[in-house]
């Protein structure tokens, strides 16, 4: 039975975040992790250059101060059920999804024993965190790949299977900076899971049980299509541009928290005291 004091923490990083300066979102996840008694391992799966991506970490989680650091690195399905992995994740305190290719970490790692070993961690509170690729495959369905920079189209994205640490919800990452709203809104209307998470560079969304709190200089947007009243994909072609009712949109910047059971932003007092619409919340 799993112990209900037990907190399940992700860091679900939108790409391209700070690694030279104060770090915020980094050493978010070493704090949580345990800090100066973390052990963190990176996994590569989804780097083109996989030494390269993990000892780019390994040497910002060492000057943040954590105990311990090493990468794991899975080119092919057979890596996915190394003893010396299982071991270092079986200690592990934090583990870390580098950026890359999110089709190679589910094709290499989902359903394996590497992934049941980090599931299993992750359910007695180790902190599971990933950024850009590794952002991609927390839900259990991912946006494998799409286009940018255009309106609601189902051609324009891809679906696929994700890790599924966080069930029921869509994210996509390089939100702002890639224009990637029509991208987003067209795989909720595929995938309905009811809520999407858009998530800029150098932000992070932190999840701890069913509260979000976001950090960084970005923001989060937060697209609600469970009460949506109408959308054409059964009556369009493929190529024909997607008609989406009464889906609502938060934008969430550093501080601001969101309730996963109540689908609503929180607002503290201060917030509410001294801004009159502190958060952005209409209907698209």
């Amino acid at each position: 039975m799993m112990d209900s004091a037990i907190k399940r923490q992700l860091v679900i990083i939108g790409g391209a975040e700070d690694r030279d300066g104060d770090s915020q979102i980094l050493r978010e996840f070493v704090r949580r992790a345990g800090g100066l008694k973390s052990k963190i391992v990176i996994m590569t799966a989804a780097a083109e250059l996989p030494r390269d991506a993990g000892e780019n970490y390994i040497r910002v989680f060492e000057r943040l101060g954590a105990e311990g650091v090493r990468i794991i690195d899975t080119e092919t399905r057979d890596d996915a059920s190394s003893s010396t992995a299982l071991e270092a994740i079986a200690k592990a305190t934090g583990i870390f999804f580098t950026g890359g290719d999110q089709a190679r970490i589910t094709s290499i790692l989902k359903d394996t024993e590497i992934d049941a070993a980090i599931h299993q961690r992750f359910s007695e509170g180790m902190v599971v965190a990933g950024t850009s690729a590794g952002a991609a495959v927390m839900p259990d369905k991912m946006i494998v790949e799409g286009d940018a920079q255009t309106h609601p189209r189902m051609e324009i994205v891809a679906m696929g299977p994700g890790l599924g640490f966080l069930p029921g919800v869509v994210i996509d990452q390089h939100f702002s900076q890639r224009g990637r709203l029509g991208r987003l809104l067209s795989a909720l209307v595929q995938e309905p899971a009811g809520l999407g998470f858009g998530i800029d560079e150098n932000t992070a969304m932190v999840v701890t049980d069913h509260q979000i709190e976001v950090i960084g200089e970005g923001s989060v947007t937060i697209i609600d299509e469970s009460e949506a009243t109408y959308n054409n994909m059964g009556e369009i072609l493929k190529d024909e541009p997607l008609a989406i009712f009464g889906a609502k949109l938060h934008i969430l910047p550093d501080g601001y928290k969101f309730d996963l059971k109540t689908r609503q932003p929180i607002l503290n007092q201060n917030s509410v005291a001294n801004v009159a619409i502190p958060v952005s919340s209409t209907n698209i």
